[in-house]
């Protein structure tokens, strides 16, 4: 293997590692009370070096963009703006390791339920909102400013944000196959 990609791996094992530790000592202290300190001596990192990942211990817990989603709207075929994003989100949810799932719903269990963490979602969201209506509607063949792009995005975000609220209150539910229902029912024009 290269050089670069041992760097890649070791980057990859440090940055699991910080966040393993921040949520076991998120659960066992809370998030207020637990510092940067102590989630880089549990990492067995210096300080310094848990800045090097996040920039902030918020970071830890909260999205500036949503990586793996925009990454699989590139992916998916051209087409309506709902089915091409429960597309993304299935590919997305299939890229990952059921760690990596794990890893996603204990952030979204913090995230939804630390008042700062659900401030500073809101806060960054407009820019990730962006980035995913922009490779929407470059699928769709239509501006990013088209209304029915705003209005599809916010549909489906709306009908993910909910299920991932209560996957935050059910950690036995299985997200990603709920999300994948809850968007075929939006998909299929939401009768009841």
């Amino acid at each position: 293997m290269s050089d670069g990609g041992l760097r890649e791996r070791k980057k990859a094992r440090t940055r699991e590692a910080i966040l393993r530790e921040a949520f076991r000592l998120f659960r066992e202290r809370g998030y207020n009370a637990t510092t940067v300190e102590q989630i880089a001596e549990a990492a067995e990192i210096s300080p310094a070096t848990f800045f090097r990942y996040f920039p902030t211990k918020e970071h830890l817990v909260t999205l500036d963009r949503f990586p793996p989603l925009v990454e699989a709207l590139a992916t998916q075929p051209p087409g309506a703006p709902v089915t091409v994003l429960r597309g993304a989100f299935r590919t997305a949810f299939a890229a990952l390791t059921a760690e990596e799932i794990a890893a996603g719903h204990a952030r979204e269990v913090f995230a939804a339920t630390v008042p700062e963490l659900l401030v500073a979602n809101l806060r960054r969201s407009p820019d990730a909102i962006r980035e995913v209506c922009e490779a929407v509607a470059e699928k769709a063949g239509c501006g990013s400013d088209d209304p029915r792009i705003r209005n599809a995005v916010g549909a489906v975000f709306g009908v993910v944000a909910m299920v991932w609220l209560q996957w935050a209150q059910n950690a036995h539910m299985d997200g990603p196959a709920e999300i994948d229902t809850a968007l075929a029912h939006l998909e299929a024009g939401l009768s009841l």
